[in-house]
């Protein structure tokens, strides 16, 4: 019997390689997009040229220490041909696909923007990265999907999707831009459930909370200010994902599509997860 094949974007580093390693852990291999391929090599991350800790060879290799096979497929979420693209090729390369998990996200200009600042040209980066990409890989991937009993997509989303903001987003708080374009990406899964009700194919929003991200720390957020919101790990987040992959949550931390990680990971004594990805 082949393995079970996990599409993952933004596998790179936190949440989506965390969580590629620990759904190894339980049998799948997976397909990793990012735009770093190798350590070392800058991305824009709004504006500003950086090499972040973290690339997909680098995932790749904590996978197939745990007896899985990845696939490194170097595609950005603001170039929908190169992931339709990757998809394609890990259908290819694997067969089958059995979960669809959209946890890349645009960062970039415009993300942390007041109002009166941000551009239509940000704006519409945003939405591409955010939603429309997205999106056009569920369109992608669903006719592979719905041949595997009990396959699975989940949509990363925020907080910030479901609530005012405390403060302008450099103050620790968020942007229009950023939770409008999270609130659209989690209209989503209600459409699935609905129009694919008798197929098996399941389908969550995930609210992972605070997760302070390499990016972030990147753009100079101050850690302060964000401490407010009770920071969870990529590696916990990640471990809550390998579980959902297996399981159904519990009614008591979902609402109505959205699986509220933080709670659920407590639930299960998974926040004092370590990472899988090493030093």
């Amino acid at each position: 019997m082949s393995r079970k094949v996990a599409f993952i974007t933004g596998a790179s580093r936190g949440i989506g390689a965390e969580a590629a390693v620990a759904l190894a852990r339980i049998g799948y291999d997976v397909a990793l997009t990012a735009r770093t391929l190798a350590e070392g090599q800058g991305q824009d991350y709004g504006g500003t040229a950086a090499a972040l800790p973290g690339s997909l060879q680098a995932t790749a290799s904590a996978v197939e220490q745990l007896g899985g096979k990845a696939l490194c497929l170097q595609a950005d979420l603001l170039e929908p041909v190169s992931m339709l693209a990757a998809a394609d090729a890990a259908l290819a390369h694997f067969g089958r696909m059995d979960f669809l998990f959209n946890n890349g996200i645009f960062q970039g200009a415009g993300v942390l923007s007041d109002l009166h600042e941000v551009t239509l040209e940000q704006l519409q980066n945003i939405y591409q990265g955010n939603v429309f990409t997205p999106l056009a890989l569920v369109q992608q991937l669903l006719p592979a999907l719905e041949e595997q009993p009990g396959s699975l997509i989940i949509n990363m989303v925020s907080h910030a999707a479901f609530h005012n903001p405390p403060a302008a987003a450099t103050r620790g708080g968020w942007s229009f831009a950023y939770s409008s374009s999270k609130a659209a990406l989690a209209r989503m899964v209600g459409s699935l459930r609905v129009e694919h009700p008798d197929n098996g194919l399941r389908a969550f929003n995930l609210e992972p909370g605070m997760v302070i991200t390499e990016v972030m720390r990147a753009a100079g957020i101050d850690e302060t200010l964000l401490a407010r919101y009770k920071p969870c790990s990529a590696a916990a987040i990640g471990a809550v994902v390998a579980w959902l992959a297996a399981n159904e949550p519990p009614v008591e931390f979902a609402d109505e599509d959205t699986v509220h990680a933080p709670a659920l990971g407590n639930h299960l004594k998974l926040l004092g997860v370590q990472s899988g990805l090493g030093a």
